[in-house]
């Protein structure tokens, strides 16, 4: 490099103007690739169902296996279900009441509605809620969902967030052959169907018989964007 070569080289390096610009540059590009990079889709939405309940049960805590004042365990595939509550930026959202629903191993829900001649579980408790900590995590202790008459597995879940609609959705079993069959499964678009899906597995600690993991999106809340 000459004497000339060099100066101009120097020149441009020490240049706060156009260092200035380069950084810039350099930012604006990576930019549009990070806040996709960050951006979640939010859970699909789903009915309600014609079974949630008229009144809430005395025993409403998020261990849906026992019933207070009943010595028994809840037939069934006893579930950790455990997740997180998320807003589309991936961050968590704490102090969020979630509640689930579903019928019993007999396929039967603990509601006046469901009148068809079987025995319910009086020790599964039907209904529970929590509520999200700090770090948006959520759990329940539940049974795996079973099919009734024109339905796959699966579990009802809300979520409340403070000044937003509450998200309602079902949580469903991952590659569960009934769901290829089922018509509100099936209506959420193919390419979305996992984010509805949960893996039903055995539990490595041998604590319960099985675990699940599901996390709730539910949009960017008041005051977080």
């Amino acid at each position: 490099m000459t004497a000339v070569d060099k100066k101009t080289h120097l020149s441009q390096s020490n240049d706060p103007l156009r260092r200035k610009l380069l950084s810039a540059i350099g930012g604006l590009s990576l930019m549009p690739h990070l806040a996709w990079a960050e951006k979640l889709l939010p859970t699909p939405r789903q009915t309600t169902g014609p079974f949630y309940p008229e009144e809430l049960p005395l025993d409403d805590d998020n261990d849906l296996t026992r019933v207070a004042g009943r010595p028994g365990m809840a037939s069934g595939q006893i579930t950790d279900l455990t997740g997180r509550v998320l807003d589309t930026n991936g961050r968590p959202i704490g102090g969020v009441r979630v509640e689930i629903w579903q019928c019993d191993a007999n396929g039967l829900y603990h509601h006046p509605r469901d009148r068809r001649s079987r025995d319910r579980d009086e020790n599964f408790q039907g209904h529970g809620h929590t509520v999200s900590d700090e770090t948006g995590n959520y759990r329940f202790r539940t049974i795996r969902p079973v099919p009734y008459p024109g339905r796959t597995p699966h579990i009802h879940a809300m979520v409340l967030p403070a000044g937003t609609d509450p998200l309602v959705t079902q949580i469903y079993v991952t590659d569960e052959p009934g769901n290829a069959r089922d018509f509100l499964f099936r209506s959420v678009p193919e390419e979305r169907r996992s984010l509805v899906a949960a893996e039903f597995k055995p539990d490595p600690r041998g604590t319960t018989d099985l675990v699940a993991q599901f996390d709730f999106v539910v949009g960017v809340t008041p005051g977080q964007a």
